[in-house]
């Protein structure tokens, strides 16, 4: 195919399918009875979605954080249901994803996003929450904390990258986060190549455990591959390592109760390098290590989290009896 044609084609992928996914996830969250809404938060916008308690509400304020290559689609899947009535649920796209603007060159690093999130939960009339982070949102986490000890209620850190580790960043983010060429790669390359690849991808982040029936097009995981997205989800992966290394000596400042869950096969965030440590560092917080468990721990020890959730609440509530349960389950899991 002659390069003119190829261009072509791989315009009409761009421009065709992403408006297309768009309008899916507008109808996907009016199911559920609340639409996604961006709000102002300083010269741009962010996106999130509310999921107001019912009376029988016994949880405080949840606001979840997304990974990387991620949306509020992605907790949205997983909790919206187990949680719903029990509390106010804020879902966000944070800086650069899903429907969300970047806003300034600050939001590439967790400091920046922190502070757009306070400013968005005060404008959603949440003042304090339990925040929840998995991943990259473990990152956003810990400078949320740092930054808005006022607005924390207890933190729950799920498979977090919140520590320098050794070793570079996948190739695609290098390429794609490089200042001349990566955006003619976020462009051309990404897009055509991620959408054939994400299926075995996304079963690589589960591993060894099961991706849900239904993952890829619930969390809408393809919106990760329009060019914008990508390349400001590289240049965030690519500038962590230099904000984990000056920002962890301060995690010992962190006081909010918090618990650490993560999985003993997590092979895209170390648990050793990340959870390991910042158990340590935080003091007085509680550390889960599961068995047999990889990277989402979002999804595959949901029930631990909802437990852990209600332990940071002031119930009772037995992450021990909730972590057995869980190995249990996934003893048997051993692949994609």
């Amino acid at each position: 195919m002659a390069p003119r044609h190829i261009s072509l084609a791989l315009g009409l992928l761009i421009g065709t399918v992403f408006p297309l996914l768009s309008s899916s996830v507008a109808t996907a969250s009016e199911s559920r009875g609340a639409v996604p809404v961006r709000i102002d938060v300083g010269g741009y916008k962010l996106n999130s979605l509310l999921i107001e308690p019912q009376k029988q509400a016994d949880l405080p304020p949840i606001v979840f954080l997304h990974g990387a290559s991620a949306s509020l689609y992605d907790p949205l899947f997983s909790f919206a249901d187990r949680l719903n009535g029990r509390a106010k649920l804020l879902f966000i796209d944070r800086p650069g994803h899903g429907a969300s603007d970047i806003g300034g060159s600050d939001n590439i690093l967790p400091d920046g996003q922190a502070d757009a999130i306070a400013e968005l939960m005060k404008k959603r009339g949440i003042h304090k929450a339990i925040i929840v982070g998995h991943s990259f949102g473990g990152a956003i986490t810990a400078a949320f904390a740092l930054r808005h000890p006022e607005m924390v209620t207890g933190l729950v850190f799920l498979s977090p990258a919140v520590y320098p580790w050794p070793g570079g960043i996948a190739w695609y983010y290098t390429a794609a986060s490089a200042p001349v060429t990566g955006p003619l790669f976020s462009t051309f390359i990404a897009p055509p190549v991620g959408f054939f690849a994400l299926d075995q991808a996304t079963r690589g982040v589960f591993a060894p455990n099961s991706r849900p029936a239904g993952y890829i097009e619930a969390t809408r995981a393809w919106a990760a591959l329009r060019p914008k997205a990508f390349r400001h989800n590289a240049q965030e992966v690519a500038a962590l390592n230099a904000w984990a290394r000056n920002t962890a000596p301060n995690y010992a400042k962190i006081t909010a109760p918090t618990v650490i869950i993560t999985g003993d096969t997590d092979n895209v965030v170390s648990p050793e390098i990340h959870s390991r440590q910042l158990s340590r560092a935080i003091t007085g917080s509680t550390l889960v290590v599961v068995r047999n468990l990889g990277h989402k721990s979002d999804y595959v020890a949901r029930d631990l989290v909802v437990t852990a959730i209600e332990k940071l609440a002031g119930k009772k509530a037995n992450l021990y009896a909730a972590q057995k349960m869980l190995e249990r389950r996934i003893a048997s899991d051993g692949g994609m």
